[in-house]
């Protein structure tokens, strides 16, 4: 078989990217032939015998929008001659203007639009960043059902992504939801009960509660302004913040709410995985997010994850492994959960411990090998006629050929 993919980064250092670096693999280990369309690819797979890359440049463009434009438009270019050579093309969303025969879907615009309006989540005070955003969004909004309603198979990343889909005309007989992976080595619970030497490392407190926030902080939608007002009703603990903090307005708002000294703004860091051993939970409140890889990350670290029904991951979150809340926006409730977390240590271990077991269900090895599997069904169906199983239902997560995500 012959699979290309289309998408801007087949690396293991980015959300999308890793979910296609894996699916690469696993297409490797089968012996097929792989075209990767893509900007950035991982050094290992550019030189595999087996794949055959073909570099979209989009380097020197101004703006992402600009960049994704002239990427939809080379690689349309390239199928349009190609297509032939090729038995099965996965895509991701709108990224280009040809079809493929599975979507792997990870934001839907429209979703992310209404969700701006109803939240009236705009900058009014920038109007050339608020109408570049919007423009951005409406475009990709358009032209992502444009891409939905030419492929065979649409794949969400969680159930909150098929939701999202069913809600703009998707049928439902199309959408199949395989939840992303993690790696199980890299995440990992620590070995022993001290971490003294690795909050040492990052200057963190020792002896005292410590939860974590990873995310990008200069953005309302991580939703880090509420975790920080919960903050304040819960004195003993204190909280890391991994993420960017050049142009964040939340070092600002953590000195106003007087947290200056029990907050810890680590920066962008790409030691996470090292830093999950050094906390005891998660809180991730996302106010949107299609499913948030962090969530999975700290589960698969041992940690037990505060999150909102607002992130497609909370769909992992059972109540023995963590708190998930109704209203991401509320910081009473926040502010409950986080006291629990922070005043029961016990409560803390027996979560982190069922976390894991969730996390062990979820590796990148499992779910690269039912996309594989989905690849399979569909060209068996173009050689041989026979009908892909397709669930008709995506209420219960209900993956290709009977697996099952649990809830």
């Amino acid at each position: 078989m012959k699979i290309c993919i289309v998408t801007h980064t087949v690396q293991k250092g980015d959300g999308q990217g890793r979910v296609n670096y894996e699916v690469a693999l696993e297409a490797i280990r089968r012996g097929y032939h792989l075209t990767l369309l893509a900007s950035h690819v991982d050094l290992e797979l550019q030189q595999h015998p087996q794949v055959n890359w073909v570099p979209i440049s989009v380097k020197g463009y101004p703006t992402e929008f600009i960049r994704n434009m002239v990427f939809a438009i080379k690689s349309t270019n390239w199928l349009r001659k190609h297509r032939g050579e090729i038995d099965l093309v996965k895509v991701n969303g709108a990224i280009t203007h040809a079809a493929g025969n599975v979507n792997a879907v990870h934001f839907v615009h429209s979703s992310w639009q209404k969700f701006i309006a109803q939240k009236n989540q705009v900058k009014l005070d920038n109007f050339v960043y608020t109408f570049y955003q919007w423009l951005y969004t409406t475009l990709n909004a358009y032209w992502e059902k444009q891409a939905f309603a030419k492929a065979e198979v649409i794949v969400a990343v969680s159930e909150k992504v098929a939701q999202d889909l069913l809600a703009i005309g998707v049928p439902q007989t199309s959408i199949q939801v395989i939840v992303n992976g993690v790696d199980l080595q890299e995440f990992s619970p620590r070995i022993s009960d001290s971490y003294g030497a690795l909050r040492q490392k990052w200057r963190l407190p020792e002896g005292l509660p410590l939860a974590l926030f990873v995310g990008d902080i200069r953005l309302s939608r991580k939703n880090l302004d509420t975790v920080l007002q919960a903050l304040v009703q819960v004195p003993e603990l204190h909280l890391a913040v991994a993420g960017n903090t050049q142009g964040s307005p939340y070092l600002q708002l953590a000195a106003s709410l007087g947290l200056s000294e029990r907050v810890h703004f680590l920066g962008q860091r790409s030691d996470v995985p090292e830093l999950m051993q050094a906390v005891d939970f998660l809180v991730f409140p996302s106010r949107y997010e299609p499913f948030g890889l962090v969530v999975i990350e700290a589960m698969a670290s041992g940690l037990p994850v505060i999150t909102a029904s607002s992130t497609g991951a909370a769909d992992l979150v059972t109540t023995e492994s963590g708190i998930v809340l109704s209203d991401a926006d509320d910081p009473d409730p926040l502010s409950q959960a986080l006291q629990l977390l922070s005043s029961n240590r016990t409560l803390c271990q027996k979560m982190g411990q069922a976390a894991r077991s969730v996390a062990e269900q979820h590796s990148w090895t499992n779910m690269a090998q039912t996309y594989l599997d989905l690849f399979e069904e569909l060209i068996n169906h173009e050689k041989y006629g026979s009908h892909p199983h397709l669930s008709p239902s995506v209420g219960s997560i209900t993956l290709p050929f009977g697996t099952t995500s649990p809830n």
